[in-house]
């Protein structure tokens, strides 16, 4: 059986190009790249040549860009190196964990939070941000597209905004890397966060783009790494990994692969509803990343359909990877006013550029077989799922 991937946005493979540039500094260039001998040296270049790569996707100087070991590590850095107890954060309802969370013990910790709501389309609205900052407002952070609806966020508004209030801004571009363009200067970004293993590179690394002059106190301690900014030896084989993967997702975001992304994306949306009744998009009306989409099913439940699809070859989500298993309904939906019910009826279909038409095919020919077996195990009384 041929198995179909569709779940990118909770990982991507690493490209065989990514891979390539990785294996030397597994093997043969092993050096530590804070050691000045010629091997530690090799390192140390093939760190700031990367740094290069990424900064080149960003729009800024290599010296902003700080490796993590991902986006978690980033998030969490942006919000605890900027606020601080009677401080205030402005962040959204919709925020990826490694967000939200950190704004929960920043409370905790006697700092300000305001969880802004957002739109029945899952859009946070500039004039909200804008309402919401206050004489101590430290830090707005709002992701630039959201991993579960793939919705699009009024980053450069809100970069203004912050701008014009002399607020840092943050965003979390985790799933926005290879997808949107991501100047920083354009976004009006201070602090800006990405995963390398959402956009081709290996699992275990990431960065942190922090303004020249920002002061960030840093969450780790122990040797003055990455500018005294994140202590730890660098991670020099992912690390690599990422600068190829960013000079491979600049080249794919100037050759149209995005356009080719949601081509695929909108045929099988319009595949799916055409084949099955009572089925819809989330977030359908407002710009989204050119991958995701984010699907509801009446009469079903998406964990169950997400395990038929699996045993008939094809991989998708219920939504967040990092809330597998979980038995609340998505806070994503649920903040966009979807009923609990209806938000467990939902699965997410996210493609990467290795994703074809034979792909979108096979999908077309799974999905609809697989809810109408489903409903027909589980029977329920008609109407929707309001």
């Amino acid at each position: 059986m041929k198995r179909i991937y569709m779940d990118a946005n909770a990982t991507t493979p690493v490209l065989p190009e990514v891979l390539e540039a990785m294996r030397p500094w597994f093997l043969e260039s092993f050096g530590n790249a804070s050691s000045i001998h010629q091997p530690g040296q090799r390192a140390r270049a093939a760190v700031e040549q990367a740094r290069a790569h990424v900064a080149k996707l960003l729009g800024c100087r290599p010296a902003e860009v700080v490796f993590t070991s991902g986006g978690t590590e980033s998030d969490n850095a942006a919000l605890f190196g900027m606020v601080h107890a009677g401080e205030h954060l402005i962040t959204t309802a919709i925020e990826h964990h490694a967000v939200l969370h950190v704004a929960e013990k920043l409370r905790e910790r006697g700092a300000e939070v305001t969880f802004l709501p957002v739109s029945r389309e899952g859009v946070v609205s500039p004039e909200d941000v804008r309402r919401a900052l206050q004489p101590n407002t430290k830090l707005i952070s709002v992701m630039y597209a959201n991993n579960e609806t793939g919705a699009i966020q009024p980053a450069v508004e809100i970069g203004k905004i912050a701008r014009e209030a002399g607020v840092r801004f943050h965003t979390d571009a985790v799933q926005a890397a290879g997808k949107l363009p991501l100047n920083v200067e354009a976004l009006g970004v201070d602090l800006l966060s990405i995963s390398g293993h959402k956009m081709h590179a290996p699992q275990g690394v990431g960065i942190l783009y922090v303004r020249k002059g920002l002061q960030l106190e840093p969450m780790m301690f122990g040797g003055s790494h990455e500018r005294q900014r994140r202590a730890g030896t660098e991670n020099v084989p992912g690390i690599v990994g990422l600068g190829k993967a960013a000079e491979m997702a600049l080249e794919n975001l100037n050759s149209g692969g995005v356009a080719r992304l949601a081509r695929l994306r909108d045929r099988l949306e319009r595949g799916i509803l055409a084949a099955v009744g009572g089925a819809g998009v989330h977030s359908g009306g407002v710009a989204r990343t050119a991958n995701t989409s984010n699907m509801y099913f009446d009469f079903l439940e998406g964990e169950a359909l997400v395990i038929a699809l699996d045993l008939r070859g094809l991989a998708t989500s219920g939504g967040s990877a990092c809330m597998s298993g979980a038995t609340d309904p998505s806070h994503v939906l649920l903040a966009m006013g979807v009923t609990p019910r209806h938000a467990r009826a939902s699965i997410r279909f996210s493609l990467s550029k290795l994703s074809t038409d034979e792909d979108v095919d096979a999908a077309l020919e799974i999905v609809p077989a697989a809810v109408a077996r489903l409903r027909e195990l589980a029977p329920v009384n008609a109407g929707t799922l309001g």
